[in-house]
């Protein structure tokens, strides 16, 4: 099934050169691609954090969707954070059904010491119901941010890159979005992803 998985992922990554290859090639009616293509993608750690339900979560193990993606942010956030959420709810709707069933959204808590599971749950559902939320305790959140290049500071939980991660079911990293990411654009992003 790993196999399977790299194999899979790897297509993905080779897709996704193309696209960014042949972004201005194609017709006006193309949108071109938004995201940021790592040419070294990200691991993702086999780390459990607690999901809103108290079950335990792995970014690696527990990300089966095509697409999953990734977000580091905080329920007492004013700006950012709500736009990035608002942003990708949106892009859900403009998806077909079959592509909205292959993609997850996970919002990783930058606060934990603020942000137990009933206040993450019930920020999230004024978003949307489907979204994961997760926490675990700061050294734990931190160490996998770091991993994934999102560094985080416990006496501003607002002061980490901002970007949103795209993890494949080869449990890697190929893509991210910036938090100026428009609906529009995740969702032709998105599809242009699973698409290939």
């Amino acid at each position: 099934m790993r196999d399977r998985a790299r194999r899979v992922a790897a297509l993905v990554a080779v897709a996704l050169v193309a696209v960014v290859a042949l972004a201005g090639c194609g017709s006006d009616e193309e949108a071109p691609f938004s995201g940021t293509v790592l040419t070294s993608p990200y691991q993702v750690p086999d780390v459990d954090f607690t999901d809103t339900d108290g079950e335990p979560f792995s970014l690696a193990a527990d990300t089966d969707d095509r697409l999953t993606l990734v977000f580091f942010g905080y329920t007492r956030c004013v700006d950012i954070c709500p736009a990035v959420l608002s942003h990708l709810a949106s892009a859900l709707t403009r998806l077909d059904e079959a592509d909205r069933e292959q993609v997850q959204v996970v919002m990783v808590t930058s606060d934990p010491d603020h942000d137990d599971a009933a206040t993450i749950r019930g920020y999230l559902d004024g978003f949307d119901t489907t979204f994961v939320g997760l926490r675990a305790d700061f050294d734990t959140t931190a160490e996998v941010g770091l991993d994934l290049a999102v560094g985080l500071d416990r006496t501003d939980p607002g002061g980490h890159t901002t970007q949103i991660l795209g993890v494949d079911p080869a449990d890697e990293v190929p893509v991210f979005w910036g938090s100026d990411t428009s609906p529009k654009q995740f969702a032709d992003d998105i599809h242009t992803l699973l698409d290939r």
